[in-house]
């Protein structure tokens, strides 16, 4: 049986609370969740980011989320991403140290993927990348992102009307990475959860081809 776990751990403005998920198994990885924008009623217990967390547990992965500083119980104020970037890090070492060994993968909805995009970013100038990331209603032109790996998971919703689509198209194409459109879907994935959960699944382990791979393809 999965089971939670609560927690407090020491960030830059004061105490952060978290929750730990486990897997029913012993775990393959650790999987770090970013909520939405702390301002706009953003937690950790946001649906999307709730719903990442059951993918992950369900994919055999130890998941940490966290409430942002001034949210619940964390202490601080909001950071305007800095701040939150560098506590979702000191969450990132934390887990390392508590599951050594293990691959550490990233996640985020909204303001979550602009602090996933670049604690990715510091992680991989470090030399310890993460395993992968999965955004889902990117925050693109809303924020300024960093790059992102190509093999990045990307989901949106065709009828986002907080972070349009074709900003998130605009943000991409430069870096010539697909995103999944889920046709319907809001910025909250109203009734439409469930396909979030469906393609990381589907996704996670399938390995991006690569350009000659995707040429040889389509001579196919």
């Amino acid at each position: 049986m999965n089971k939670s776990e609560k927690f407090t751990l020491a960030g830059g403005a004061g105490q952060m609370e978290g929750v730990i998920d486990y897997p029913g198994i012993a775990p393959r990885g650790v999987a770090l969740v970013a909520h939405p924008h702390p301002l706009y009623g953003g937690t950790m217990d946001n649906k999307v980011a709730v719903t990442l967390m059951r993918t992950f547990v369900n994919l055999g992965y130890v998941v940490a989320r966290i409430n942002f500083r001034g949210v619940g119980a964390s202490e601080g104020v909001h950071d305007h991403g800095k701040g939150e970037t560098d506590d979702m890090g000191l969450l990132h070492a934390w887990m390392v140290e508590k599951f050594p060994g293990l691959p550490v993968a990233l996640s985020g909805f909204s303001f979550g993927t602009y602090v996933q995009s670049h604690l990715a970013q510091r992680l991989a100038a470090a030399g310890t990348p993460a395993e992968r990331l999965v955004l889902v209603g990117t925050a693109a032109k809303k924020w300024e992102l960093a790059e992102v790996p190509a093999d990045t998971i990307l989901i949106h919703g065709e009828n986002d009307d907080i972070i349009p689509l074709i900003d998130v198209l605009d943000w991409l194409r430069p870096q010539d990475i697909p995103v999944i459109v889920i046709p319907g879907a809001d910025h909250f994935f109203h009734r439409k959860l469930g396909h979030i959960k469906s393609w990381v699944t589907q996704l996670w382990h399938r390995p991006r081809l690569t350009e000659a791979e995707e040429d040889t393809s389509s001579a196919d």
